[in-house]
């Protein structure tokens, strides 16, 4: 396992990170995993065997069982807690209760102090912001962020699913007033999802933040199991349709995995894998798995180099429409 460092900081990670959203199954998130203890034990163990040391959960992930089976797993392993790096997140409903929500001061200290519960830690080693709350200042938000990790129950803040200017504009409050700053940043970044490349790649790039890309199989599209003929029974998408994919696009990118896994002798999901984690400005790789033998063949996906052919054909089938500036920006700059 290869270990990158995170931002501008000096901590290492494991180049993928283990995301436990198919942890608890509770409400709507049963369609996405509904796996118990003795499961989560046995993935856990397995993540920390191949290396890998970055554990990603969130609050909201069914209603905090996923940070329940987490803690729980780290403390029936006895796994050495000063060698994990563990995320978790604040902004999602947790219940009907009104302060229950959002990105106030209120809720971010009330919900690190329930999540710290149940993950049965002391301390959360990355605190992501999971979104927008567009009735909160960002003032307020960043103020709350930079007092949390001076209380020591946090150590970095991250940031997932905001628009460029809003993380720029966030960066800029806390640089003014002295605060700590965002130091990485949690995308949906796949094959047939590249939308961050306009805005966040580059700003990424340009002021050292990490990123740690989500779904990078497209909800599982791009795993193999969905072809044109039809799809593997079972699969997340046929009752959770998420996050959204121009499959007639896809299907195209799809067989180009096959290609490229059929000459490596690898699976079409180490490809796009193995494609994400080449990208410029990736830290780590987002991983979610229900069993054993998807989690082992989503972690090979590191042994899987892709060569400039690889690369370019899968960026033909997958490329981007330029959209204005971007084209001005690349046509005023040509001679420069």
């Amino acid at each position: 396992m290869k270990y990158n460092f995170l931002g501008n900081t000096g901590l290492l990670v494991s180049e993928i990170c283990f995301g436990t959203m198919t942890f608890g199954g509770r409400g709507f998130w049963e369609a996405i995993g509904k796996i118990q203890q003795e499961e989560v034990n046995g993935l856990m163990k397995a993540v920390v065997d191949s290396g890998v040391n970055f554990i990603d959960t969130a609050n909201v992930y069914s209603y905090g069982e996923s940070e329940r089976l987490l803690g729980q797993s780290v403390k029936d392993l006895g796994l050495n807690r000063n060698e994990l790096v563990i995320a978790t997140k604040v902004r999602g409903r947790m219940d009907e209760k009104p302060n229950s929500i959002g990105l106030s001061r209120y809720h971010i200290f009330n919900s690190v102090d329930e999540s710290l519960q149940r993950l049965q830690l002391d301390h959360i080693d990355i605190l992501y912001v999971h979104g927008v709350d567009n009735r909160t200042p960002v003032e307020e938000t960043m103020r709350a962020l930079n007092d949390i990790v001076l209380s020591g129950k946090v150590r970095y803040i991250a940031v997932c699913n905001w628009p460029a200017w809003m993380v720029m504009k966030a960066q800029g409050i806390a640089e003014k007033n002295g605060w700590n700053k965002f130091i990485g940043l949690q995308y949906y970044y796949s094959l047939s999802g590249r939308d961050i490349e306009r805005e966040i790649v580059p700003l990424a790039l340009d002021q050292n933040l990490a990123i740690m890309p989500w779904s990078p199989l497209a909800g599982g599209f791009l795993s193999g199991k969905y072809t044109r003929e039809g799809q593997a029974s079972g699969s997340r998408r046929e009752t959770f349709d998420f996050p959204p994919v121009n499959k007639d696009k896809a299907y195209d990118i799809i067989d180009g995995l096959v290609q490229i896994g059929e000459a490596h002798h690898v699976t079409p999901a180490q490809v796009a894998l193995a494609w994400v984690r080449q990208q410029q400005g990736i830290t780590s790789t987002i991983i979610g798995a229900k069993n054993i033998s998807q989690l082992q063949d989503n972690i090979k996906s590191v042994d899987v180099e892709l060569t400039e052919k690889d690369l370019q054909l899968l960026d033909e089938l997958s490329a981007l429409p330029k959209e204005y500036p971007q084209w001005m920006v690349e046509r005023q700059n040509a001679d420069r």
